[in-house]
C-alpha cells in the first residue's frame, strides 16, 4: 500500500510539474488571459480530465506555480538585514536571475501583479509589526512603505532583465543599501535595538530576524 502511494505521489508531482512547465512555455508566447486549458493540455500531452484532477483552472496553475517559486525565498527584512545570510534563504530576485524560465513571470501583467501580491503577503506581517515596534509609524504608513518598496524592486528587476544586465550583484547591493538606510531612518534612537538587531551606534554584522 505504501509503495502504491509513493508511485501515485510521484506521478502526481510529475504531472503537476509538467503542467506548470508547459504553462511557463505558453506564457512566453502569449499573455496570461489568452492561455487556455485546451492548449495547456495539448502541450503537456494530457487530456482535460487529467488536468482537472490537479487544477481547477488556469488561475489555479499560476497560483500553484507562484507558491512554488517563493517557497524558499526570504522576506525583504531577512534579505536586506541579514548580510551573512545566517538563518536566511535568498531573495526572490536572485532566484529569478538564476532561473531563466521564471523571468517570464516579471513581464506578464497578470503574473507580475499576482507575484507582487504574494511577495507582499509573505513579508507583510513581520515587516509591518517590526517597523511599528521600532518606530513611530502607523500601520498605514508601514504598509505604504512595504508596498512602495516592493513595487520599486519589481520595477528594477523588470528593467534589469529586459536590458540583460550583467552587473546585477552591484545593482542589488546598491538597492539593498538604499532600502536598509531608509528603514533605519525611521527608528527611534532611544536605546532599543535597531531593525537590524543591534543597538544604535554599535558596529557589527546585522543579525537575522
Amino acid at each position: 500500500m505504501k509503495n502504491k502511494t509513493k508511485v501515485t505521489d510521484r506521478r502526481t508531482r510529475y504531472t503537476r510539474q509538467t503542467i506548470k512547465d508547459s504553462f511557463l512555455s505558453l506564457l512566453k508566447e502569449k499573455p496570461f488571459p489568452k492561455i487556455t486549458v485546451t492548449e495547456l493540455c495539448r502541450l503537456s500531452e494530457i487530456n482535460r480530465g487529467t488536468f482537472y484532477l490537479h487544477y481547477y483552472d488556469i488561475d489555479d496553475v499560476l497560483d500553484d506555480l507562484l507558491n512554488d517559486v517563493i517557497t524558499d525565498t526570504s522576506s525583504i527584512l531577512d534579505h536586506v538585514l541579514c548580510s551573512e545570510k545566517i538563518g536566511c534563504t535568498y531573495p526572490f530576485c536572485q532566484k529569478v536571475q538564476e532561473d531563466v524560465r521564471l523571468q517570464v513571470l516579471f513581464f506578464d501583467d497578470v503574473a507580475s501583479s499576482r507575484l507582487l501580491e504574494k511577495l507582499c503577503e509573505l513579508s507583510k506581517e513581520s515587516f509591518i509589526t517590526h517597523l511599528m515596534q521600532n518606530s513611530l509609524l502607523t500601520f498605514e504608513q508601514a504598509e505604504a512603505v512595504l508596498y512602495f518598496q516592493m513595487n520599486g524592486c519589481l520595477a528594477i528587476n523588470k528593467r534589469m532583465l529586459k536590458n540583460k544586465c550583467t552587473n546585477w550583484k552591484e545593482i542589488q547591493q546598491a538597492v539593498d543599501h538604499f532600502i536598509r538606510a531608509g528603514l533605519e531612518s525611521f527608528l527611534i534612537c532611544d536605546g532599543r535595538q535597531t531593525i537590524s538587531g543591534k543597538a544604535p551606534g554599535r558596529s557589527g554584522t546585522p543579525e537575522a530576524l
